[in-house]
């Protein structure tokens, strides 16, 4: 499986960090955690996200696991069908193998990191 990324405020990061799991609103509500690949997370970012400052996008090493990896059939954004990986359970946080900084441009959209193009 390839590498998956989730968006994050820095803030909520820093709190799994210390806890040592990651369970967001999405687990209890949604029953799993939002992720993507590489080529979602424009998408995802620019539509979910327009102009939010404090963000990080997390590298996710699918191997470091410890719950359930599905790929769901999405459309998102709307017209775009397409399989996204989600997290059935609570995320390890040693799983996460990069933390990257993600600015919005000045008009309030999102373009890669250097290093995840």
């Amino acid at each position: 499986m390839d590498t998956i990324y989730h968006i994050i405020e820095r803030a909520e990061w820093e709190q799994a960090r210390a806890a040592g799991v990651y369970r967001p609103a999405s687990l209890t509500e949604d029953g799993f955690i939002h992720a993507g690949y590489a080529d979602q997370v424009l998408d995802v970012a620019n539509g979910l996200f327009p102009g939010a400052q404090g963000l990080v996008i997390l590298v996710i090493d699918p191997a470091r696991v410890t719950t359930a990896i599905r790929e769901d059939v999405v459309e998102f954004p709307p017209g775009t069908v397409a399989r996204h990986p989600h997290f059935y359970g609570p995320l390890n946080v040693d799983a996460v193998v990069r933390v990257v900084d993600f600015p919005p441009q000045a008009d309030g959209t999102f373009r890669l990191p250097p290093g995840l193009r």
